[in-house]
């Protein structure tokens, strides 16, 4: 019996110390979840794109909308990729009106290639998601020359959106997604050095990238004021997806141990279909509206966090393109809306 007390009593420590990590991972992992959206909405007749739609929490956005009814266009870089995901997406929903179309948001002319091909399809958009991004990419250019964090995250989905701004309008009441980050708070628009060719940092980078989004959601939020389009943005949180495959941390054997982990599964959200579904997709109504310029979290409002630098909130200018920037969602907390 001695013997056994004497086990006990060594490693009762490790066992609370166990407990307490166990406890606190799991709390966080409920803070960061948010609320799950579980109501279900017919959206049959509601015409969606969404870029990146053949891989991670693009694809499961695609999975839910489809399941919902919606026709929906996947803009993917890599077709072949986007016509096998579109093959398991209509098994899985059975649901044949999803489609896979190229779109390189790093080449101008491939988006404008896409927006002339959908014009020709549809007449009608009523939301677009635009949810394609790289993270941590060692220093490359787009087609035109634009360091590829900001030319894909930001640059391309202007393009994009601009060019679907008369058949948005068209389709009101519609709405514009637009997937940001938290890292915004971190990023300042590098305005002396945009192209990040004195200095190169992936995360830097990326930060400006994501920086870039919310002042585009912002702006355009004004700019569509009264036209129907409704603009928001959201940060959809923790997911295992593949967006941080080119970060040399996660191919080390320590951090795949630590993602293999009983710990990191209470903390990180291991579905993407939870991303996707419950943060990406929702159909709140007249309740939308009226959270213009705010953000969501676990649906209660508030104000969107500022960037590191407050100057470089309203100051996006590269060559002639305008300072773009509205809604943003924080935290994984919260949803977008698909209609009224």
């Amino acid at each position: 019996m001695d013997i056994i007390i004497n086990f006990l009593q060594k490693i009762a420590p490790i066992l609370l110390a166990h407990g307490i990590v166990g406890i606190i991972a799991f709390c966080v992992r409920l803070y960061m979840q948010g609320e799950k959206f579980r109501k279900q909405t017919d959206e049959t007749g509601k015409v969606v794109i969404v870029t990146g739609g053949n891989t991670g929490l693009g694809k499961e956005t695609v999975i839910e909308l489809a399941r919902r009814g919606a026709t929906v266009y996947m803009a993917c870089r890599n077709i072949e990729k986007g016509d096998r995901a579109r093959k398991e997406i209509v098994k899985e929903t059975g649901n044949p009106n999803v489609f896979s179309r190229e779109c390189d948001l790093s080449s101008l002319d491939s988006i404008r290639k896409f927006v002339e091909d959908f014009k020709k399809e549809q007449r009608e958009l009523h939301v677009l998601i635009n949810n394609a991004g790289v993270f941590w990419e060692p220093r490359r250019l787009t087609k035109e020359g634009f360091e590829m964090h900001l030319g894909v995250n930001h640059m391309g989905h202007f393009l994009l959106t601009n060019l679907l701004l008369d058949v948005l309008e068209r389709s009101a009441p519609s709405r514009v997604v637009v997937v940001a980050s938290k890292a915004h708070e971190r990023g300042q628009i590098q305005k002396e050095d945009i192209n990040s060719k004195v200095f190169y940092d992936e995360g830097v980078a990326y930060c400006q990238s994501k920086l870039a989004n919310i002042l585009f959601t912002r702006e355009l939020a004004k700019r569509l004021k009264g036209t129907g389009v409704t603009v928001n943005a959201l940060n959809p949180g923790i997911a295992d997806t593949e967006i941080a495959r080119n970060m040399i941390f996660f191919q080390t054997k320590f951090a795949q141990y630590v993602n293999n982990s009983e710990a990191a599964s209470l903390v990180r959200n291991e579905n993407p279909k939870e991303r996707g579904s419950n943060n990406v997709i929702c159909r709140l109504g007249s309740r939308s509206r009226k959270s213009i310029g705010t953000i969501l979290q676990r649906l209660q409002t508030g104000i969107c966090s500022p960037s590191r630098s407050r100057r470089s909130d309203g100051q996006l200018v590269v060559g002639q393109v305008r300072e773009v920037g509205g809604n943003y969602y924080l935290n994984g907390a919260i949803r977008v809306f698909l209609s009224s």
